[in-house]
């Protein structure tokens, strides 16, 4: 195989389990499985079908001869029809009661939904997971102070712990957006070749009430509660666009969850997992790159760019069909998905590994904190008799000198000395460095991580006790 293209998806990035759910096989089967429960049905509704015909069909259910559906196929050009053969080939006695009725969309529409659905259900899980991962790093480090950032500036203080709910809060979002579109999960049916159910109507003579019970009949035996009340020849590809949507929305979190562990690495106040004997460069043997957030941000990117397929596909469908979506479709949908789990994978392992350098943390926080502190040491002054005004302009004077001589002297933040040696103050240096305790400048982060944890994570998670304790394992 060393000399044909293989899908760095299959070879590098994703889970075992979401490949299988776009694999042929899961494809082929669930083929299958709705031709019997269309036979099921049809017999149910009054059909010339046996028992001993649906015996057979169940019997060859899952050994698809494939090998006589890929010569079928080069001779056909048709890999619905080529399929019908070869399951006719090892059921004969039902070979003439094999997708009737139907339209090739009846397998094969139903069929990307079942997957379509089957592997939001696999994100489910695994946003859940990441979840619940950032959630006990949230609660481990939620009153540990950190300097914060805004425009990336230094701005006032909050707690690791506090961060950490800014991302655990996006992924929420997805999750609900992933369960409303699960809530929602329905079949095509079997709408026949315009979505009429006119070949229908003539198998069951004109009677309209079994052409509606085959739709639900079809929809229960594959496990849903529905299928969409009217189609053309195919299930509405808006639904694709709507999926992939919020695929990207997960890309969005997991994009700024791993842009943030890239900047807090290369200030060394966290850092991702490193393994005992990775290289980070191939020349520079000190260095510890942020592979695993930055190949996030990569294949999130795709997700995002992705999207605009379906989106597109979607506009351009003309009447009751077109076959344009076929191709585009077959490929963006399946890649979106495989990209989202590859993004969810690295999600879980990153934030399972995190490495918090606290001694780092604490030391760029007091590089900026007696800037944040003027206000309270201004204040304290004016308690003990000082002009707010001169002591303002004062405080700016010193604050642009230390400043100075932290950019361009000897990196020293001399801010408090300038101050104590005013006399204008009349407060000593001890008594500065008592108000730059950084407890006092977070603010309610410890309690909002808390509350947030208590009040928005925890009811999810027990929720979702059962699939909790995923491990991921990245390959390269």
């Amino acid at each position: 195989m060393q000399d044909r293209y293989i899908s760095p998806f299959s070879s590098r990035y994703t889970s075992d389990e979401m490949q299988y759910l776009f694999s042929e096989n899961n494809k082929f089967r669930t083929w299958r499985k709705l031709w019997i429960a269309l036979a099921e049905a049809e017999q149910e509704l009054g059909l010339p079908i046996s028992d001993e015909q649906l015996a057979e069909l169940r019997a060859h259910a899952d050994d698809i001869n494939y090998d006589v559906a890929r010569e079928r196929e080069k001779e056909v050009r048709h890999d619905v029809m080529a399929h019908v053969y070869a399951y006719g080939v090892q059921c004969p006695k039902a070979a003439g009661i094999i997708h009737l009725g139907a339209t090739s969309c009846y397998v094969g529409d139903n069929t990307d939904l079942m997957i379509l659905y089957d592997a939001l259900r696999l994100i489910e899980k695994k946003l859940v997971n990441a979840i619940e991962k950032l959630a006990a790093f949230a609660k481990e480090y939620k009153g540990l102070p950190t300097l914060a950032f805004t425009h990336f500036q230094p701005a006032q203080p909050t707690s690791v712990g506090k961060r950490a709910t800014l991302w655990i809060q996006e992924f929420l979002m997805d999750l609900e957006d992933v369960r409303y579109r699960l809530s929602g999960a329905k079949l095509l049916g079997s709408k026949g070749t315009t979505g009429t159910q006119a070949s229908f109507l003539e198998l069951f003579e004109g009677d309209h009430e079994k052409c509606r019970r085959i739709d639900e009949i079809i929809a229960q035996k594959m496990g849903y509660a529905a299928c969409f009340a009217v189609s053309g020849q195919t299930y509405p590809r808006k639904l694709d666009f709507s999926i992939l949507s919020v695929l990207a929305g997960i890309a969005q979190s997991a994009t700024k969850f791993s842009n943030d562990i890239r900047l807090l690495q290369h200030l060394k106040e966290i850092e991702e997992p490193f393994e005992k004997n990775q290289i980070g460069s191939s020349a520079m043997a000190y260095k510890r790159n942020p592979m695993r957030s930055e190949r996030i941000a990569s294949l999130a990117r795709y997700i995002i760019c992705d999207v605009q397929n379906p989106a597109i596909t979607a506009a351009t469908q003309w009447f009751e069909r077109t076959l344009d979506d076929s191709a585009n479709k077959r490929i963006s949908v399946s890649e979106g998905f495989l990209a989202c789990d590859a993004v969810l994978s690295l999600v879980i392992n990153v934030a399972d590994g995190l490495v918090v350098n606290e001694k780092v943390i604490e030391r760029n926080l007091f590089a900026e904190l007696p800037f944040m502190a003027t206000e309270n040491i201004m204040m304290g002054c004016v308690k003990k008799g000082g002009n707010r005004q001169e002591l303002h302009e004062r405080i700016r004077v010193h604050s642009m000198e230390a400043a100075k001589r932290v950019k361009q002297g000897d990196g020293q933040n001399d801010l408090l000395e300038r101050i104590a040696g005013d006399e204008a103050f009349g407060v000593t240096l001890e008594e500065l460095n008592a108000i730059l305790n950084p407890q006092d400048y977070i603010g309610r982060s410890k309690e909002q991580t808390e509350e947030f944890l208590a009040r928005q994570v925890e009811p999810v998670l027990k929720e979702y006790a059962d699939v909790l304790g995923f491990q991921s394992e990245i390959f390269v």
